[in-house]
């Protein structure tokens, strides 16, 4: 029999793991959508307008999969972990509510507008709108972020009495890790966008469909990836230099460092065995966990050995990491090979429209990836060094956590196969849509 706790942490997870998905999508999809139209009231070209008008289906369903699975997930809050509010509800709270306030209010106002007003509205009046929605999405991850890195870094705050008040507003929005984590985000959501754009793209293409938007929606999304993914790369990298200042317990465990030591190999592949704390089947280089880390080939790097019993469980943290490095890795080569093959025969072959529709929910795996090394490299704490997750749980019995566990699952797993299904059924419908379309932009290629 699992335990309450065990079981209120795998459905927190499940939830956490299905509503990212989709704002993952959403906020840098947004943007995509305000360039589109931005582009048909520039040059008033037909191509843009049905890019447009078919991101933005993708957009709305999208976005109400978020915001249901969103309020789905701030209900556990209560019904799971009443000791974090308890505890820490003086700073989640607040931050919570502005994002609501704002961002939130944002998006439900002009989203309407964005959606069914295009030909009840002046043009310049929907493009706002299309606006005003895309900073709302960021502006949403903003508060999101914020909170989440507070709790990852918690400064600005007293604690009486066990409870935490809050003494500088300034210093726990912008806690040490936010601008890192923010950036981080943002740039994930840009990938995660630019390859589900690319990859539903070069499946219409694939299914015949020769009108000129899917060609032109790739080019778009192959450039952006090509720029976002080694940017992404340069950001992870200040992120772990700032996480190794704060979490160190968190990198320790990231490259599997079982004790300090100067000089620490980076290990590209072993698997941790937690009981002898050391690393099996090991592959790493000498000295390149410390040269990374410190900048110096013979820099020293803690140990789990110098957090006992407040460091995180290996393997989770260790393997996420690298599932994360690796994707990142892959997604450059994509991106950066098939814009390159793009920009000199304007074509791709099929087998690399294949592999783009492969990659489609690429950005998925990698930010699920990433979060999983975030959040469990938190462990114990469900707030670093100030509340620790067995304090916050419910007490509940298990078997009622057990019952809405299996109809979280049950009913996620059915929403994410009929997502994804209507995605790409949209996407083979719009080959046999008829319309009117120039068959050439700029001399035949893409514009």
């Amino acid at each position: 029999m699992l335990d309450t706790l065990l079981l209120s942490r795998i459905q927190f997870a499940a939830n956490i793991s299905f509503h990212i998905l989709f704002p993952t999508i959403t906020i840098a999809l947004g943007w995509f959508l305000v360039f589109f139209k931005w582009r048909y009231d520039k040059t008033s070209h037909p191509v843009w307008l049905r890019a447009y008008r078919f991101w933005v289906k993708i957009f709305a369903l999208t976005f109400a999969l978020g915001v249901v699975s969103g309020i789905t997930m701030s209900f556990q809050f209560g019904t799971n972990w009443p000791g974090f509010m308890e505890r820490v509800g003086n700073i989640a709270g607040p931050l919570l509510g502005y994002e609501v306030l704002t961002a939130f209010f944002m998006e439900a106002t002009f989203l309407g507008i964005m959606l069914f007003g295009m030909n009840r509205v002046p043009n310049k009046v929907h493009t706002l709108a299309c606006l005003i929605v895309a900073v709302g999405t960021t502006l949403s991850a903003f508060w999101i972020l914020s909170l989440n890195s507070w709790m990852q870094t918690p400064t600005g705050f007293e604690l009486r009495d066990g409870v935490a008040y809050p003494t500088d507003w300034l210093a726990i929005i912008f806690n040490p890790s936010f601008p890192y984590r923010f950036f981080h985000m943002l740039l994930a959501s840009g990938l995660t966008a630019s390859f589900l754009i690319a990859g539903v793209s070069a499946y219409r293409l694939l299914q015949g469909d020769n009108k000129q938007a899917p060609r032109l929606t790739l080019k778009v999304a192959l450039t952006v990836a090509a720029i976002l993914a080694p940017l992404q790369a340069f950001v992870g990298d200040l992120h772990g230099l700032n996480t190794l200042e704060h979490q160190p317990q968190k990198i320790a465990a990231m490259e599997g460092i079982w004790h300090t030591e100067k000089g620490a190999p980076l290990v590209l592949f072993a698997i941790p065995n937690e009981k002898e704390q050391r690393n099996d089947f090991a592959i790493s280089i000498p000295n390149g966990a410390s040269l990374i880390l410190t900048h110096h080939h013979d820099g020293e790097l803690k140990g789990l050995n110098e957090f006992p019993n407040a460091h995180p469980p290996v393997k989770p943290v260790f393997f996420g990491f690298r599932i994360m490095v690796g994707m990142g890795m892959l997604m450059i080569l994509v991106a950066v090979g098939l814009r390159w093959q793009l920009h000199r025969k304007q074509t791709l072959a099929p087998w690399q429209l294949k592999t783009l529709v492969a990659m489609s929910f690429s950005g998925w795996l990698a930010t699920l990836a990433g979060w999983y090394v975030t959040e469990i490299g938190r462990q114990p704490y469900l707030v670093s060094g100030v509340l620790r997750v067995e304090e916050a749980v419910t007490k509940l019995a298990s078997e009622n956590v057990a019952i809405t566990l299996t109809m979280y699952l049950t009913l996620y797993a059915v929403l994410l196969v009929v997502y994804i299904r209507t995605l790409f059924f949209t996407a083979k419908k719009s080959v046999g849509v008829e319309e009117y379309e120039q068959t050439q932009l700029t001399g035949g290629k893409y514009a």
